[in-house]
């Protein structure tokens, strides 16, 4: 039997699909490239290069490789591209995940762990946020993985299609094989880091008056590797009979966008300039996680998440590979 991961060429599917195949799982990954690599697959893992939406694609790799479970990372995932073009972001998130999903169930899946996200939250009234939390999402991104949240849950009660959706917070680090190389890169952590290579004469920082300690806006940091790991327990729990839930993939502990750029300039010992500019659409003040329920229903709990791991880990991928994944 194998586990058919979407977007496995991407930054957190890349990693997952990585240490799927060490612990001696059967992995196949379907991706359209749009925002992943190639390269970030190993040459030995079976590639379908397409869109999860495909219907005769899907019922063709559960044919061929008997799947009896999905992780499903494939999305766009830019908040503010999301606001610029929400019908972009409806159309690939929402609209190409229903008919996968549908494909699924045809084909007899019934276990599904899904990439959802914090900005389901939208701005939240309780930080750190429990999954008890209201789901209001203030951006696009946030509304369409919402809405595959509640399809999911549809889906559990209508088909019996088990499904645990992840919540994360924000996602960071590298593994000594694969890091965080998107073009373009809006992301805090890789800009930073391009800053300290001399790749970027600065680093934009998005507001200075939120209601925090320094006026910038302060997000939770896992470690992609943690966050791997998470996907990995889910599975696990889907297939000892585990009930369909969603859980935050989080620390618990926040940092600002000033702290984190503090603290890359410790790790890798170079100046960072910095750019002040007025805050993006959709960006909420805080995102810190309550992370205890995926302690209690998976037992996950973030080992390589503080700071210094985290943008240790990614300075060293950069390092190796300056040229992302494009060498």
């Amino acid at each position: 039997m194998t586990v058919l991961v979407t977007g496995g060429a991407g930054y957190i599917g890349s990693v997952t699909v990585d240490r799927l195949r060490a612990k001696g799982e059967h992995v196949v990954v379907l991706d359209d490239l749009g925002r992943g690599h190639r390269s970030a697959v190993k040459q030995d893992v079976p590639f379908y290069y397409g869109r999860v939406g495909d219907r005769a694609l899907v019922a063709r790799i559960a044919g061929e490789h008997e799947i009896e479970a999905c992780v499903h990372f494939a999305a766009l995932a830019y908040v503010g591209e999301s606001v610029v073009d929400p019908q972009r972001y409806f159309e690939n998130n929402v609209e190409q995940g229903v008919a996968m999903m549908g494909a699924l169930v045809a084909a007899g899946v019934r276990r599904v762990v899904f990439s959802s996200t914090a900005a389901t939250y939208g701005e939240p009234k309780q930080v750190p946020i429990p999954e008890s939390s209201q789901q209001w999402p203030v951006n696009p991104y946030g509304w369409s993985k919402l809405f595959m949240e509640r399809l999911l849950a549809s889906f559990d009660s209508a088909y019996g299609l088990k499904s645990i959706s992840l919540r994360y917070f924000n996602a960071a680090g590298a593994t000594d094989r694969c890091g965080e190389d998107h073009e373009p890169e809006s992301h805090l952590v890789p800009n930073v880091l391009k800053a300290a290579l001399g790749e970027k004469t600065d680093v934009a920082v998005f507001g200075t008056n939120y209601p925090t300690p320094d006026g910038t806006a302060i997000r939770d940091y896992v470690h992609v590797a943690d966050l791997s790991e998470a996907h990995i327990l889910a599975l696990e729990y889907l297939r000892r009979g585990g009930e369909s839930d969603f859980l935050n993939l989080g620390t618990g502990h926040g940092y600002s966008v000033m702290e984190v750029i503090e603290c890359a300039r410790k790790v890798t010992g170079r100046p960072i300039p910095t750019r002040i500019e007025g805050p993006r659409a959709g960006d909420p003040p805080s995102l810190v996680a309550d992370a205890q329920k995926a302690e209690t229903v998976l037992g996950w709990k973030p080992t390589m998440s503080d700071l210094a791991s985290i943008l240790r880990s990614q300075w060293e991928w950069r390092q190796k590979h300056p040229r992302g994944y494009a060498e």
